[in-house]
Order: C-alpha cells, then structure tokens, then sequence
C-alpha cells in the first residue's frame, strides 16, 4: 500500500508568493473556532495516479466544522486592513472580491454574518487561516472528509447520495446563501456539500500528474497538458465538476458560491 499526500501546490509566480507573504499579518486575539480530529486512515482519491493506484494512507489532521463565515472574515479585515477590497492589490484578488458586502467592512444584511464567507480570493483565503495558526486543506484533505455521510466515512458508491449532491450542483446560483451550520457529517464537519464551492490549497495542481514534474520540462507539460492525469471513478460527476471547477481558477479568482474552510496539522 503507498502513501501519497496528493500534488504539490502551486504554480504561482515567486515574486506574487514574496509579496504575499508581506500581506499575512495575522489577527491578534482571534476568536476560538471548533475544529474536528480527522484520524489516519486509507482513502483511495479520484485522483489516484497510474503510478501507485489503490488506497492511499494519511496522516491525521483537525478541520474547521464550518466553512469560514462573512462574520468572521470581516473580523480579519477589520484587524488587517491591508485585506479590505478597497485596498487590497488586484495582483491578490480581482474585482469581485467582497462585493457581495454593502462597503468594505460592512456586511450586507443581518444574517450576513452567518452565511459562509464568498468572494473571497486563494491568497485571502490562505491569509484568513494562517491568521488562526491553520492552512487551506489540500484536495486530498478535502475529498478525504466530503466522501462522508452522516453514518460512513465513504459514501461514495451509494447512488442516491451522489445523486443528491450532483442535484445541488445543478441548481442556479440565484438564492440568498443559506446559513452555515448544516447536518454533521460522521466526523463531525458541516455542508461539505449544498451550501458553497471551497477554496483548496492545491487547486492548480488537480489535472497534473504530480509524477511528471520530475520530468525534464515539467512546465511545458504541465501548461499543454501532456501531464494530464488518469481519474478514477469518471462516473463520479459531482466531484469532477468541482476538480474541473477548482482546475479553471486563477489564486487571484473570487465568485459569489466559493468560499472556504481551514485545517490545523496535529504535530
């Protein structure tokens, strides 16, 4: 049996990864959020490469129950305002970051607060956590958690379970965003599914073969798609959308249904 962790992130530029790392001035004080123990296990990834197929093994890690709320995401701007959109560099988030908020600090409504935080750009995100000692979980972090129902920790061949999640992803994003704090799932973590799209650490890497970039010009076959990975379970369309969804992005990139969670590593 192998042990993998999933492709390495990223694919963004050094001099924007330098400049980023002057934005993350972390939030004194921060407020104490629930994250749950995902324990170590074997999971066998969509994205399992030709090179070690089969169950992979991973090490344990804590996940935020929620995704991150408007509410708290406005106490991170607040507290480092170099992440508010009316000063934040396009080079860190593009035009529609934030603009769901009635101005840069203020929410939209009074429910706000407790929807899941959207618009939110990778490099905000990825501030947000290490605000709070965390990090975005890699996709394999992130499927590893969505795979489970209320009762199984792996769902993922039950029909009617894949068929209610696919049934969300094609509705139209044209309601209000319903509040955070769904059904838990058996670990104990919440709307995984039916409420956002999330933000993952390695969202650049899914489509590339993580064994290619040993190669001469890992480059060139990364951009022309020579790396392209073999995925399992095609009949899985819900988590091919959002691999497909997560694939197409820029770190720069916001939408109104993506937003994010964190996780702690345990050592």
């Amino acid at each position: 049996m192998s042990s993998r962790r999933g492709p390495k992130p990223h694919r963004i530029a050094p001099q924007w990864l330098a400049a980023f790392a002057g934005l993350l001035t972390c939030a004194s004080g921060a407020q104490a959020v629930e994250y749950v123990r995902i324990p170590a296990g074997t999971f066998s990834s969509v994205l399992a490469s030709d090179a070690a197929p089969g169950p992979a093994a991973y090490r344990e890690f804590d996940m935020r129950t929620n995704p991150v709320t408007q509410g708290e995401f406005q106490a991170f701007v607040s507290a480092n305002p170099q992440w508010r959109r009316d000063r934040i560099s396009r080079t860190f988030a593009d035009a529609g970051y934030l603009q769901n908020w009635r101005s840069a600090l203020v929410l939209a409504n009074d429910q706000a607060d407790r929807q899941p935080a959207v618009n939110v750009s990778w490099f905000a995100a990825q501030a947000f956590c290490e605000g709070e000692g965390a990090r975005l979980p890699t996709w394999s972090e992130w499927e590893l958690v969505a795979a489970a129902d209320g009762s199984r920790r792996d769902a993922r061949d039950d029909l009617a379970w894949r068929a209610r999640i696919l049934s969300w992803y094609a509705r139209p994003a044209t309601q209000a965003l319903p509040l955070v704090g769904g059904a838990p799932n058996v670990y104990g973590v919440r709307d995984m599914h039916g409420l956002i799209w999330e933000w993952v650490d390695d969202f650049n890497a899914l489509l590339v073969n993580p064994d290619s970039r040993s190669a001469e010009d890992a480059d060139k076959l990364q951009f022309c798609g020579a790396g392209a990975i073999n995925l399992q379970q095609r009949e899985n369309y819900a988590v091919l959308m959002r691999i497909a969804l997560l694939s197409s992005l820029n770190a720069s990139d916001s939408t109104s249904t993506l937003g994010f969670r964190c996780v702690r590593p345990t050592h």
